[in-house]
């Protein structure tokens, strides 16, 4: 019985352990800045299969999120973004999706939902561009706010709150 005791214990410290440094990783992750550099210029395809340069939403304050169709809390943080970008698109906010898939599901989903930010294919190699900007757990998902300098001020593991979003990008917006 006691062994069993023992065995229970150091299974849990472990699992403890393990917790503890996760989340002290995300949150050192979701507020590190960094200098702007090579992660953020990159060009990957719309759904038209047209090329889009990272670089055309230079100075706005870009929110770019990995995501995919079969990820339910990528489907529940969505329809805020589309009404984000409406409220804020005229204060310098761009908001760009990722998708870390085929393109036959997002234009299934765009059809669906009209998303009135740009979708981007980036299949499987958007993975690595994730982690590249900072998602080193490989989870989606990630979503990298930059500053119109080119900054990364934020990364989120995990699901992006209004209330978050709003805490971060509002002293980098332009006046009304």
């Amino acid at each position: 019985m006691n062994r069993k005791i023992l065995v229970f214990c150091v299974v849990a410290l472990i699992a403890v352990v393990a917790g503890i440094a996760f989340y002290g990783y995300r949150d050192q992750a979701s507020s590190a800045t960094t200098e702007p550099g090579p992660e953020l210029n990159f060009s990957l395809p719309d759904l038209q299969d047209v090329p889009q340069p990272m670089s055309q939403w230079r100075g706005k304050i870009l929110l770019v999120n990995f995501w995919a169709t079969w990820c339910p809390p990528c489907l529940k943080e969505i329809p805020e973004f589309v009404k984000l970008q409406t409220e804020y698109q005229d204060r310098g906010v761009q908001f760009v999706g990722i998708a870390l898939e085929d393109k036959q599901p997002v234009l299934d989903y765009q059809s669906r939902m009209k998303v009135n930010y740009p979708l981007l294919i980036g299949g499987e190699d958007a993975a690595m561009l994730a982690q590249r900007l900072g998602n080193v757990i490989n989870t989606v998902p990630f979503t990298v706010i930059v500053d119109p300098q080119g900054k990364i001020v934020h990364r989120q593991l995990g699901e992006l709150s209004r209330e978050k979003i709003l805490e971060v990008i509002q002293p980098l917006l332009k006046p009304n």
